[in-house]
């Protein structure tokens, strides 16, 4: 017997394009015809247009968000010498970017519920550091699956400690803590583009963002081999540029985020509605903020079953993420881990799975998605 076609996919960017496929043609058909291809009017114009919407008094364009954390440890003078604490359930670019600036990355828990940074475990960690490692110097909250993390503890109990605090915003473009953009608390902040975010580029990009018009500055050298003056470098920078083809299409993807995260909040209250008549629990939302569901995040037991059984409906599902970083065969036994050991990120690695949820989901698509989680 053959395996039903799937008919909603759990991800699908291809749809981000065709919903607004003309608008995007003539963004990059006005971008190839300009003759200028990297750092040039439209990252400048995006750079400036992503400020205002997100708050920000600057914004960097960069390759992608891995390496929109390394800028910023770069930039804030995180490096050999440093350790540098985040979370293991995250996508496995947020620990890259540590070690590519040469810092060491501490691991710690998650709470249960939200899937983000116990700052309960930060505080210990701060208080008491592992031994034989290098002095903290910065902390990584994840604000994952669109749901910001329990940030005031985080940078409180950091500023108590001299440390700096970077929001990894990859998963929350437009989440909000009491009606404030996530990206705007802390000394710096970054972003991802990748085709699948809730503001997605058609290939790579990054951005940073910060409220310190000069350490804007200094990124912005740092992207580029340490330039301020064209061939000169004052810096050791890299070659980390948003190019225009990118910046182009994500200035249209802009205009549109507001209203494609308001879609997705409205699936996921569908979603919410339909779990009323299963066993299965909505995902939990942090009292005091607005969660934008890059992902829609079950907790099963038995995942497998009703992955088989989704996947009979017709319905993708995906898992996010498999292996917590510390157990991943490049990290397993020598990263430093938080006291807890990452219990709690273990059993939600065992448990989570990503329902189907983009703008681009249809009326039909959603009430199929609906019908068989209530039989969940």
């Amino acid at each position: 017997m053959s395996t039903p076609a799937i008919t909603v996919p759990q991800a699908n960017p291809g749809a981000g394009y065709r919903a607004l496929e003309a608008e995007i043609d003539a963004a990059v058909a006005r971008t190839l015809q300009s003759g200028w291809y990297v750092l040039g009017q439209e990252v400048r114009a995006f750079e400036a247009e992503f400020a205002e919407w997100l708050g920000a008094t600057a914004a960097i364009g960069c390759g992608n968000g891995t390496d929109a954390l390394a800028l910023a440890l770069r930039a804030l003078g995180v490096g050999p010498g440093a350790s540098v604490v985040t979370v293991s359930h995250t996508a496995v670019a947020t620990v890259a970017a540590i070690e590519m600036v040469g810092a060491t990355p501490v691991l710690i828990d998650i709470e249960p519920d939200c899937y983000t940074m116990d700052p309960g475990e930060l505080a210990e960690v701060l208080a008491r550091p592992p031994a034989g490692l290098p002095p903290i110097r910065a902390v990584i909250p994840v604000h994952l699956y669109g749901q910001p993390a329990a940030l005031q503890p985080i940078i409180t109990a950091c500023r108590g400690h001299g440390v700096a605090v970077i929001e990894d915003c990859a998963q929350a473009h437009g989440a909000t803590i009491a009606d404030r953009k996530v990206g705007t608390f802390t000394e710096v902040a970054t972003f991802s583009f990748y085709p699948t975010k809730n503001l997605g580029a058609l290939g790579d990009g990054g951005m940073l963002a910060t409220q310190d018009a000069k350490l804007g500055t200094d990124i912005a050298a740092l992207r580029q081999y340490g330039w301020r003056t064209h061939y000169i470098s004052d810096a050791v920078g890299v070659n980390s540029r948003l190019d225009e083809l990118q910046a182009a299409i994500l200035r249209v993807k802009l205009r549109h985020l507001d209203a494609g995260n308001a879609r997705r909040q409205a699936i996921a209250a569908a979603y919410d509605e339909a779990l009323r008549s299963s066993s299965l629990e909505p995902p939990a939302r942090r009292a005091g903020v607005s969660h934008v569901f890059h992902l829609y995040v079950l907790r099963v037991m038995e995942r497998a079953a009703l992955q088989a059984r989704l996947r009979e409906a017709g319905i993708g599902t995906g898992v996010h993420y498999p292996s917590p970083v510390h157990l991943q065969p490049a990290y397993r036994a020598r990263v430093a881990l938080g006291p807890s050991g990452c219990r709690a990120t273990e059993v939600a690695a065992q448990q989570v799975l990503s329902m189907p949820i983009y703008p681009e989901l249809t009326d039909s698509q959603v009430a199929q998605v609906c019908e068989a989680l209530a039989r969940g």
